[in-house]
């Protein structure tokens, strides 16, 4: 049975497991003679005002009134949100909702809620930029590493979720925060990668980035090892499924691990929509990375070495388009291919609206003018243009960059040695990701190895009935996410 969150019996017990994160806090202050403790979650709680309405006020009313009970601290507290309790379930719950533990004896089992919690992160300006959502929730993290835990606190509301805080850099002594669930996620893979990011020896961390390159199990690669994303549902799935995060301060962006190739084309919106729909989208998506890869690299075996297997009637057009064009496929593909890598870096450094405004119009007058010109035939813009457009389906930026990378040298080899060429970069490519792993995790799982009950969430998403249990290769400690009820739907012409 799935058990994520623990039967407390009691306050020591809760208090126990949460200070395996580095953000429960506890401290003691004298009133009146006694010892108080106070604990909190400081990511959860507005600092200032646990001060200066909580902390010293009670400490001036101490001055004048004896305190002999926990109701005396309640009316010396400004604050109208103040319950007295001894039920560990509303204990549990409050102090995940931003609210401060007061006790007043330790063998006491009653404590005092108090409300302190922040209002930070819920600002209007922390939308997701470059992993943009139609559909769904649009919240994504900022540069601040505690407002940051306190946005997935908010979505994952268990004392489970463990915050393990260290400090990288000489220089900068940068806050890094590794983030998994207790329970669910595989100790090795918590104890890898904070081993990983402890030995990193820089003067400054510039950014989460930084911590993917450096703890990657591979680094001559141009496949990313880790999945790097703004988005706070998408940090989320990977924390149930079972997965480690971890951020570092004044960065926006979370890496999750240990990684599949598969994670780099699931989008979240692929479990906002039917799961009909969402499965339609993920092969389109899938299918448009493929053609991107080996559109132009194809291109040029054929019209090289292969011509005699083009059909008949695309003969005709592709020898017209290209009569008047000097050059050999591969010095047209990439004169194409980089005059399209050109736009679109110069687009994305332009301020939003002159870059777009770029793209468009350079892209067509470059276009209009090479085919004009006879530098390149009318049949490879179109190629090209497909395959460029096919690249942005990867939800991930960074794929999407590691494809655009591996297509020029799919290139040459498919000049040099046409079809042949081309199979043995496919054969290269195959072995190369067969021998990736992330955190030890093989990349290629679950096709390799052959993991046939996992394929069920890889090429097509699956009914949420059949989504109840976690990834086996994860090896997670709890395989179970829920247990979906059968039920059996009523319609209003239903017999009673």
């Amino acid at each position: 049975m799935n058990k994520l969150i623990t039967d407390f019996k009691d306050i020591d017990q809760l208090k126990n497991i949460s200070k395996q994160s580095n953000d429960f806090k506890t401290i003691q202050i004298s009133l009146a003679g006694r010892q108080v403790s106070i604990s909190y979650f400081k990511t959860l709680i507005d600092e200032k005002l646990l001060q200066s309405h909580v902390i010293l006020q009670a400490q001036n009313r101490a001055l004048l009134f004896e305190l002999r009970q926990l109701e005396d601290i309640k009316t010396w507290i400004p604050i109208d949100d103040v319950e007295i309790t001894d039920q560990i379930e509303d204990i549990q719950a409050k102090l995940l909702k931003g609210y401060a533990i007061v006790e007043l004896d330790e063998h006491d089992r009653k404590c005092a809620l108090v409300n302190v919690a922040s209002k930070e992160g819920l600002r209007k300006n922390n939308n997701t930029e470059n992993e943009f959502s139609v559909i769904g929730s649009k919240i994504g993290f900022v540069e601040d590493i505690d407002t940051n835990i306190s946005l997935l606190r908010a979505q994952i509301n268990i004392p489970n979720l463990i915050v393990k805080e260290i400090t990288i850099g000489s220089t900068s002594k940068t806050r890094v925060a590794i983030i998994y669930i207790d329970g669910v996620t595989n100790e090795e893979h918590v104890q890898t990668a904070e081993q990983r990011l402890k030995q990193i020896d820089f003067d400054v961390i510039w950014g989460t980035s930084v911590l993917d390159q450096s703890i990657s199990d591979n680094s001559l690669t141009p496949f990313p090892l880790f999945l790097t994303t703004e988005r706070r549902d998408r940090v989320v799935y990977a924390l149930i499924n079972g997965q480690v995060a971890f951020i570092s301060d004044g960065s926006p962006y979370f890496v999750t691990g240990p990684t599949t190739l598969f994670d780099f084309f699931l989008s979240p919106e692929d479990y906002y929509l039917p799961w009909i729909l969402g499965s339609f989208f993920r092969l389109i998506r899938i299918f448009g990375v493929i053609f991107s890869l080996f559109a132009t690299s194809m291109y040029i075996a054929l019209t090289t070495f292969h011509y005699e297997v083009i059909p008949r009637n695309l003969m005709e057009p592709l020898i017209s388009s290209r009569r008047n064009v000097p050059f050999p496929p591969i010095i047209e593909v990439l004169f194409l291919e980089i005059t399209i890598e050109l736009l679109r870096e110069a687009g994305a450094r332009l301020p939003t609206k002159i870059g777009q405004t770029l793209g468009i119009v350079g892209g067509i007058v470059i276009g209009e003018a090479v085919v004009r010109a006879g530098l390149t035939s009318n049949i490879l813009v179109i190629i090209v243009a497909f395959s460029a457009l096919a690249s942005f389906a990867t939800p991930i930026y960074i794929m999407s960059s590691a494809i655009r990378f591996l297509r020029f040298p799919l290139i040459v080899i498919s000049a040099l040695w046409g079809g042949l060429g081309l199979f043995i970069g496919v054969g290269f490519l195959l072995v190369h990701l067969s021998r990736l792993t992330s955190l030890g995790t093989p990349y290629l799982v679950p096709i390799y190895p052959l993991r046939v009950k996992e394929l069920k969430d890889s090429f097509i998403r699956p009914s949420f009935q059949f989504l109840n249990h976690r990834l086996r290769y994860l090896r997670p400690k709890s395989l179970i996410r829920y247990k979906p009820e059968q039920f059996r739907r009523k319609y209003h012409f239903d017999d009673e």
